[in-house]
Parts: C-alpha cells; sequence; structure tokens
C-alpha cells in the first residue's frame, strides 16, 4: 500500500513541479521580450534549454515512480 502511495506522490509531485516551473519560466521570458525586444533571439535560445532541464525532473520522477509501483525499487 505504501510503495503505491509513494509512486503516485512521485509522479503527481514531479509533473505538478514541472507545471509550476514551465509557467515561471515563460512569464520571465515574455517579461524579457516585453522590456528588450530586440533580445527575442537570444532569449528563446535560453528558454528552450531551460524549458528541456526543467521537463527533465517530471520524466526521471515518471521514471522512477514506475519502478517504486512495480516494486524493483
Amino acid at each position: 500500500m505504501t510503495t503505491i502511495l509513494a509512486g503516485a506522490l512521485m509522479i503527481g509531485l514531479g509533473a505538478l513541479a514541472a507545471g509550476i516551473g514551465d509557467s515561471i519560466l515563460f512569464a520571465r521570458y515574455m517579461e524579457g521580450i516585453s522590456r528588450q525586444p530586440e533580445a527575442r533571439g537570444t532569449l528563446f535560445g535560453q528558454t528552450m534549454i531551460l524549458f528541456g532541464l526543467i521537463e527533465a525532473l517530471p520524466i526521471i520522477s515518471i521514471a522512477f515512480g514506475i519502478l517504486v509501483l512495480f516494486g524493483l525499487i
């Protein structure tokens, strides 16, 4: 029973953290564009790199959550 709860928490909280991180990232991106429109290309590249790093968290937490759910860890 506790392994099911632990796996569900790992998957759910990982997705929640990614959603919060994405919303903060893109809010700051839009703020940066509104302040300096000429830096749009540079900001876009940096934003996409950070977006990939933020999205790595739920992928890793889903993998570990599935391993916990199936009792492999």
